[in-house]
């Protein structure tokens, strides 16, 4: 309408979209209509909410799988070699591990941006390539965004996934085996590791949500076209169906998540399955 428009036509508007019901009533009908797939359309364009969510989405999805499965492989590799190779090595993964939990992810993003893309040159400060475009540029795109990340969630996982594995290899089950004359990379890897690594997969479920929380700042620093730049895009500009869209949007790849840790965690613990 313009700042020009009158009390009249922004009343009528107003009535049109629906804004002048009150807001627990706007609510429950966007709702219901969710369910149904209509997540309505965007206030500031002709795209609709499921059409902006399709394009911005895989960008997302894409940085939050390959940082989860990233942080889950480093998270676990580094808890194990720290519960059973204790001393120094312990205590500088765990330096390490500490000092990346501590840092939050738009710092060590902010540094990754100043060393390899602005006096290095490695990589590309802003923008992002398509994988159908250039994959090589794909890759150099998303490896800063990516390693940021990373850094922050791995040492989540590490911590867990050591203090599951130091308390498993007390018990007594593994004195036993290691009195049958099994090799220690056997009692570790195909034991002891199977039991702890409930803590490490719940602990990186955990991590999950908050890889999604750095993303939306992780994105706006490197201009990555995600639901997060998409959401931060929509709320400076009151667009109430977006927000919704992008809160949902996260809340649906939280449940798929766990469900999937849970059927993981299942599947290695049969006390879980008989419960």
């Amino acid at each position: 309408l313009g700042e020009n428009a009158s009390p009249e036509q922004a009343a009528a508007l107003n009535a049109e979209l629906g804004l002048d019901r009150p807001v627990l009533v706007q609510y429950a009908s966007w709702l219901v209509s969710a369910f149904t797939g209509d997540l309505g359309e965007s206030l500031f364009s002709t795209q609709t909410v499921m059409q902006a969510l399709s394009v911005r989405m895989p960008v997302t999805v894409a940085l939050v799988i390959i940082v989860t499965l990233l942080s889950g492989v480093l998270g676990f590799a580094i808890g194990v070699a720290a519960a059973v190779t204790r001393g120094w090595v312990d205590r500088t993964l765990q330096f390490v591990a500490t000092l990346g939990d501590a840092l939050p992810a738009f710092i060590i993003a902010l540094f990754l941006v100043t060393l390899f893309a602005i006096q290095l040159g490695w990589f590309p400060a802003t923008g992002y390539t398509a994988p159908g475009t250039d994959i090589g540029g794909w890759v150099r795109t998303m490896t800063l965004p990516v390693v940021a990340l990373t850094i922050v969630a791995v040492a989540g996982v590490a911590q867990q996934v050591r203090s599951s594995m130091i308390q498993t290899l007390r018990l007594d089950y593994v004195r036993t085996l290691r009195s049958r004359g099994l090799s220690e990379t056997r009692v570790v890897l195909a034991h002891v590791l199977r039991n702890a690594s409930t803590t490490g997969l719940t602990a990186l479920a955990v991590q999950v949500v908050g890889i999604l929380g750095g993303a939306v700042v992780v994105e706006q620093i490197f201009a990555l076209p995600g639901l997060g730049s998409l959401a931060i895009e929509a709320s400076t500009r009151t667009d109430v169906e977006v927000v919704l869209g992008a809160v949902l949007a996260y809340v649906v790849i939280v449940v798929i998540v766990n469900l999937l840790v849970d059927l993981a965690v299942a599947w290695l613990n049969p006390k879980v399955r008989l419960a």
